[in-house]
C-alpha cells in the first residue's frame, strides 16, 4: 500500500500524469467532506484536475508528510506548494484518506486546504463560527 503512495507522490512531483493517473481505479470515487460540490467518480476526472494543476503550477511539489494504514486504507498528510502561472503563490495542507484495492487507488476522502495568506486569529474566527467573541482566557493557577 506505501508503494501506490510513494508512487503516486514520485509522479506527482515528476508531473508525469500518465503514471499518476495509472494508479487510480477507473470508477476512482473522489469526496471532500467540507466541500461536497467538488465530489466526482472517475479516473477521467483526476486527469482532467491533475493536467489543470500541472498547467496552472508549473512548479507544484507534493510533501508527504506522515502517513498511516489501516486495513485498505491509507491516511495520508500532505503539503503541496509551488507558484502559479499568474505568480501567486500556492500552498495547501490537509489529510487524504485513500483506498486502496490490488495496487490502485480506489476511492478518497480529502481534507485538503488552501493555507490562508491572510492572518486570522482564533478569536476572529471563533466569532465568525459561532457569532460570539470569546472571553479573554484566564490562565490556570499553578
Amino acid at each position: 500500500m506505501s508503494d501506490v503512495i510513494e508512487k503516486l507522490m514520485a509522479a506527482a512531483n515528476a508531473h508525469d500524469l500518465d503514471a499518476m493517473v495509472a494508479l487510480f481505479d477507473a470508477d476512482y470515487r473522489s469526496e471532500q467532506p467540507a466541500h461536497p460540490a467538488r465530489t466526482f467518480v472517475g479516473s477521467a476526472q483526476v486527469r482532467a484536475n491533475w493536467q489543470a494543476m500541472f498547467e496552472g503550477i508549473p512548479d507544484i511539489r507534493m510533501e508527504l508528510r506522515h502517513v498511516a494504514r489501516e486495513g485498505d486504507t491509507a491516511w495520508c498528510e500532505w503539503a503541496w506548494s509551488g507558484t502559479r502561472t499568474d505568480g501567486l503563490p500556492f500552498e495547501s495542507r490537509g489529510v487524504a484518506l485513500f483506498q486502496i484495492r490490488d495496487d490502485l487507488i480506489v476511492a478518497g476522502t480529502l481534507y485538503m486546504e488552501d493555507v490562508e495568506t491572510e492572518a486570522i486569529g482564533i478569536e476572529d474566527t471563533v466569532e465568525g463560527l459561532s457569532g460570539k467573541r470569546p472571553r479573554p482566557a484566564t490562565p490556570r493557577p499553578r
